[in-house]
């Protein structure tokens, strides 16, 4: 689909049911509440999935959007997901989608119609560019559409940053985005076991290819030991690519005794959504997921082991 495609499909709609991805970060979820409140702003009926895994810092924002028990939708719109993989806990696995609106280059192609600009930081751009349409970016619209692209582009560090995501940032500020708030709360405040879950993370990580290759380990037993939870992991992928002169980077993630979630950051003349694509996972050239069913040690050989050899 075309922006002008999608615009008209859904005007053309009503019912919408917007869902968003396993384990929910700032973009899928601050697009798909601005989503929301776009198309009632059109007079449509529209909610968005209660996604369980929602943390604590997002709830507040999500509240006023989140569909009732029972609720029957028309249309079902994905926001930021890339494939069947990343339904939601609890969301019904054979769930036929009408529209995906998404960023990954990786995209599956799993609903009936796609709107999805890969060179976008962040899928919030592509919904500024629908509120637009319906001239529906007032201040509830811009904070929630700064919460997406920030988040998505690390507060604008991140490679995926461009001039447009500069300017992106701009028209929300004017539009009335609290950035000054919306950055302290998402990049400057942190739990006191989110810090000690560092500290361990930082004194485990290791290093390969001379400094090149640079892996971070969060397993269930740091979890335990630092009192964090869920609403302390926002964000973790970045901890391991701060390290000077790196130029991939790797999380590992233990989510069970023999699966460890990896996510893979590089430089850009480092694909990283084909090493995942490996594990049936994706994502962008420089920013991408997969899951490895082993234990966090296992998994960290394998992964290294294919990013030493592509590189």
């Amino acid at each position: 689909m075309t922006l002008n495609e999608c615009i008209s499909y859904l005007k053309e709609h009503d019912g919408y049911l917007l869902v968003t991805h396993i384990r929910p970060d700032g973009d899928t979820l601050g697009s798909a509440a601005a989503l929301c409140h776009i198309l009632r702003k059109a007079g449509k009926t529209a909610y968005v999935y209660d996604n369980p895994e929602t943390t604590k810092k997002y709830e507040p924002w999500m509240k006023p959007y989140i569909a009732p028990a029972g609720f029957c939708p028309a249309c079902t719109v994905a926001v930021d997901l890339a494939s069947e993989r990343l339904f939601p806990k609890g969301f019904p696995a054979d769930t036929v989608f009408d529209l995906c609106i998404d960023h990954h280059p990786t995209n599956t192609g799993f609903a009936e119609h796609l709107f999805c600009m890969s060179d976008k930081a962040s899928c919030g751009e592509l919904i500024l560019l629908i509120a637009k349409a319906f001239d529906a970016l007032d201040k509830t619209a811009a904070d929630l559409l700064y919460i997406a692209l920030s988040t998505d582009c690390g507060c604008f560090v991140y490679a995926n940053t461009t001039a447009e995501t500069h300017e992106a940032a701009a028209e929300l500020i004017r539009a009335g985005a609290d950035h000054k708030y919306l950055n302290i709360l998402l990049f400057r405040r942190f739990s006191f076991s989110r810090l000690m879950l560092e500290g361990l993370i930082y004194s485990t990580m290791k290093s390969y290819a001379d400094g090149k290759v640079n892996v971070a380990t969060v397993t269930l037993d740091m979890m335990e030991r630092s009192g964090a939870t869920e609403d302390d992991c926002d964000d973790l992928a970045s901890l391991a690519g701060r390290v000077d002169g790196g130029y991939v980077s790797v999380t590992i993630r233990q989510l069970g005794d023999r699966e460890s979630k990896i996510s893979l950051r590089s430089g850009e003349l480092f694909d990283s959504s084909a090493i995942c694509a490996l594990h049936g996972g994706g994502g962008h050239r420089m920013a991408s997921g997969c899951t490895i069913y082993e234990d966090p040690d296992t998994a960290r050989e394998i992964i290294v082991r294919e990013i030493l050899e592509a590189l």
